[in-house]
């Protein structure tokens, strides 16, 4: 490749690693990341859980290849080309099974959302079942969202993109939280079989009014009349500001995962106790707000307390502002910065763009050679304080496809 001469361009920290290796990936520049927590007296270096995701950067790519330092505090990819499923590492029938550590403690969203940013711009359609005993599909307390939010929040946004066919989720096996927040032992099931040439070029500047709520409350090894609690405390504070309110119950036993000793090698545990709130909220343009929210690991929480704090979550994001919730807004500005030459424009609210991780996605977009952003003042009856974000798109786009 051309750009394998260029030189790496350099990060610290790992603060945003995951989507600097995203757009290292996509743009084809190679990264080179030091001091990795690198203060830290237990553990420096790279984490399991980021480790894991470089092996599934691996199974995605052909050609890429990674060097970490003895410590495991400094990094440097080599990006190769985005290849699907068709011939990746550890895929079988077209499909990848990528398997997480015991000790991973964060939820499968960490994993998803960045997979989602380079699935429309892989060679072939993407399939990855993710399994293992690290697997987890609830909220976290380290903050992720639960798989159903991805689904119902995040996968619909790539439609204002025009992709919307064979693309889907399913949730094989739910698990929240094992012991200390690591583990759970769930099975995702993940395609993206819509791959283009080139993003659409979005314009959405209208938040409109929110129309519908739409939830899942989720037991796993517990009683399911934890369900019920959730959701009745929930709607006491959801219907009175939106009478279409519906939330789904799902019961699920708990996952089994394997814990040998030496009386029975073959020994199995249940991991993965415990239940959660996922609520969506749709406004009459589209737009999505989404909230989540898990019992603890240690327990000790109420069910309707995790009602009530979700619905009051699910609040504060509208409340916000803007056509986009913190959540799904590197989603959607990375996306515009892939897509043609030609200006987007996105309303977001004030408290999102001033998030630190914003700031950090526009810097880091600036590193990887895109335009800046242009941010002005929203005009107009709807606007609540909010800004306009302009984003020049780059026309990277899909390399390995070379028809739209």
């Amino acid at each position: 490749m051309a750009t394998t001469s260029q030189p790496p361009l350099r990060f610290t920290t790992h603060h945003n690693l995951v989507y600097r290796l995203v757009l290292s990936t996509l743009t084809g520049r190679t990264v080179h990341i030091s001091q990795i927590r690198s203060s830290s007296p237990t553990n420096p270096g790279l984490a399991p859980h980021e480790i894991s995701f470089l092996r599934l950067l691996e199974a995605v790519t052909n050609g890429s290849e990674m060097e970490i330092s003895y410590t495991g505090t400094i990094l440097v990819y080599k990006p190769g080309l985005i290849t699907g499923s068709a011939t990746g590492v550890g895929a079988s029938g077209g499909v990848i099974h990528h398997e997480l550590p015991s000790n991973c403690s964060r939820g499968l969203s960490y994993f998803l959302i960045p997979l989602c940013l380079l699935a429309p711009f892989s060679k072939s359609p993407l399939k990855v079942l993710f399994t293992g005993p690290g697997v987890i599909t609830s909220a976290t307390p380290t903050g992720d969202m639960s798989v159903d939010s991805v689904r119902t929040a995040i996968l619909p946004l790539y439609n204002q993109f025009g992709m919307f066919n064979n693309v889907e989720l399913r949730i094989l096996k739910r698990s929240n939280p094992g012991p200390n927040g690591r583990g759970g032992g769930g099975e995702v099931q993940f395609t993206f079989g819509h791959q283009i040439r080139l993003p659409k070029t979005l314009h959405l500047m209208n938040a409109g009014r929110i129309k519908r709520v739409r939830g899942v409350a989720y037991s796993v090894g517990v009683s399911g009349s934890n369900n019920a609690r959730m959701i009745e405390s929930a709607r006491g504070i959801l219907n009175p500001l939106s009478p279409d309110t519906y939330i789904f119950s799902d019961v699920a036993s708990a996952p089994l995962v394997p814990a040998p000793d030496k009386s029975n090698p073959n020994a199995k545990k249940k991991i993965g106790l415990g239940f959660g709130l996922s609520l969506v909220a749709e406004s009459s343009t589209g737009c999505l707000y989404s909230a989540d929210v898990a019992s603890p690991p240690s327990g000790g929480e109420a069910p309707e307390d995790i009602g009530r704090k979700c619905a009051f979550q699910l609040l504060e994001t509208i409340s916000k502002g803007g056509c986009v919730p913190p959540a799904a807004v590197t989603t959607m500005l990375t996306l515009m910065t892939m897509g043609s030459e030609d200006v987007g424009r996105l309303q977001v609210g004030r408290e999102v763009i001033a998030d630190p991780n914003t700031i950090q996605l526009a810097r880091d977009l600036a590193k990887f050679g895109a335009p800046g952003w242009g941010i002005r003042d929203a005009t107009g009856e709807n606007e609540n304080g909010d800004v306009i974000v302009s984003v020049v798109g780059r026309g990277i786009g899909n390399i390995g496809r070379k028809v739209a």
